[in-house]
């Protein structure tokens, strides 16, 4: 029995030992996303690390405009995802990222939303000079692509002069959902897979016409610091189960 229980202690003490190890080993993954992509890369992060248990993805969601300037200030990133391709150009052009590390894995659209309580008459972007609007939810343009998508659809419209004393300019595309979910603003821009998200508080006013196709890229950064499974998660989202799980949210995928 003794000899048993030798053995027996030893046993535990090496399953110990390669738990530590392999704990170890796991390698985490950072992933830096545009805001608006934040529940389906929760879940297809929690879909990789089921297929992939040696790895941890932390997850940073923020506007594009923001996670760059955190990459470029020296945040240790592996992979970036934006929503738009302007974004990801300064990073290119910065050498954040190299240009044949990037791929565009989804299209979106933008929408004019009001909130669904208050009884607004609102069709169109011309409707949002009326004086019942007194406050447009926005992305701040400098860094969040919606809210340049907006602007320059305004601009286009040539009304941007006219409802800009009444922009409410915001940190990211949530935010801009929030505000209009809470009545906080008569009207926001935010992007369709965004108002899907909370169909019993906002309102679809219209789709907005872009000059171009709303398409999100994603690239290995080129300092990260684990280059194999940078590229093996974009292939994960790549996948059938990755764009699965984009789909479900909304979003368009591309192949």
């Amino acid at each position: 029995m003794q000899i048993k229980s030798v053995f027996f202690n030893k046993a535990i003490v090496l399953l110990s030992l390669y738990a530590v190890a392999t704990a170890a080993s796991a390698t985490n993954i950072t992933v830096s996303a545009a805001a608006s992509l934040t529940n389906a890369f929760n879940d297809i992060a929690k879909a990789y690390e089921q297929q992939y248990p040696n790895d941890k993805v932390l997850l940073n969601f923020g506007a594009s405009g923001s996670l760059l300037q955190q990459i470029q200030n020296g945040a240790p990133v592996d992979v970036f995802a934006s929503a738009d391709q302007e974004t990801m150009d300064q990073a290119q052009a910065k050498k954040l990222v190299f240009a044949q590390d990037r791929l565009n894995f989804v299209n979106n659209t933008l929408v004019l939303i009001t909130p669904k309580k208050l009884p607004l008459k609102v069709h169109n972007l011309y409707d949002l000079q009326q004086t019942e609007i007194k406050h447009i939810a926005l992305g701040n343009p400098a860094y969040t692509p919606a809210g340049r998508y907006a602007k320059a659809a305004l601009q286009q419209s040539k009304i941007w002069t006219n409802v800009q004393p009444k922009i409410v300019n915001v940190n990211n595309v949530r935010q801009a959902l929030d505000y209009v979910a809470h009545s906080s603003a008569e009207a926001g821009f935010v992007f369709a897979t965004d108002a899907a998200l909370m169909r019993d508080k906002v309102t679809i006013a219209t789709t907005v016409r872009t000059t171009k196709p709303i398409s999100y890229p994603i690239a290995k950064t080129a300092a990260s610091k684990h280059p194999t499974e940078a590229i093996r998660f974009i292939g994960f989202i790549r996948s059938a189960k990755g764009q699965q799980i984009l789909r479900r949210y909304g979003f368009q995928t591309v192949r």
